[in-house]
């Protein structure tokens, strides 16, 4: 009998993925493999595709997965838009548009397209499920893991479970790449007491650049290509 492929664990873990511990008042959780019923074949179409292998490949982890990335794909800093036109992989869902995965598939395209990239390193994200709080105008939003302190220790021990789940697949765990600096601290927390990477290699979040550092994009994309493959 075959070994299964990387591309089945991963598709395997996103159909069993929950969360049923307690949450703080005014989060919800948001689970897009549940909640949207063609988001795990259009998801399972990508892993196939590009992770239906044996390869070992090294982890990057962005903050939780946003409402119009992962949230309308299943898969992390992937928009509808890349999926189709960068990926290949047509759906019949509405378009959407994120800058993050704008940023991501602009590193992706130079290190040399999706098929070159996922063959070394496999995306997700420290919660592997996303959360939506109430803001003061009654609008449901994004809401980070570590916004709330008392949303984070709630969350910590079943982070660290999905995250020794994902090891299993066949990730490298000398180095890990993390998005974001705050994300990082938080990483670096679990990582003291758990010993699950070697070392941490910490790089500003999509998010940041896109909204706060889009004169510098070059730049950053230089910097991502430098330290993914240093």
């Amino acid at each position: 009998m075959d070994h299964p492929t990387f591309a089945d664990h991963i598709i395997q873990f996103n159909r069993e993925i929950e969360y049923n511990g307690e949450l703080p008042d005014g989060i919800r959780l948001m689970n897009p493999f549940r909640e949207n019923a063609h988001i795990l074949s259009i998801s399972e179409k990508f892993y196939k595709k590009f992770y239906d292998d044996h390869q070992q490949r090294k982890l990057i982890l962005g903050i939780n997965p946003g409402r119009f990335g992962a949230g309308t794909t299943g898969i992390p800093f992937t928009d509808t838009k890349r999926l189709q036109e960068v990926c290949g992989i047509p759906i019949e869902s509405p378009t959407t548009h994120e800058p993050s995965s704008v940023f991501v598939y602009d590193v992706i395209d130079r290190y040399g397209g999706p098929g070159l990239f996922c063959r070394d390193f496999y995306i997700n994200s420290i919660s592997p499920l996303g959360f939506i709080r109430l803001n003061k105008k009654g609008n449901w939003v994004n809401c980070n893991y570590y916004d709330y302190e008392s949303l984070f220790r709630s969350l910590e021990d079943w982070m660290v479970t999905t995250l020794k789940q994902q090891i299993t697949f066949g990730l490298e765990t000398d180095v890990c790449y993390v998005l974001g600096k705050k994300n990082a601290r938080y990483l670096e927390r679990i990582n003291k007491k758990e010993k699950l990477f070697g070392c941490l290699v910490v790089l500003d979040h999509p998010r940041y650049i896109v909204q706060y550092k889009s004169r510098l994009k070059e730049d950053y994309i230089r910097e991502y290509l430098d330290r993914l493959t240093g």
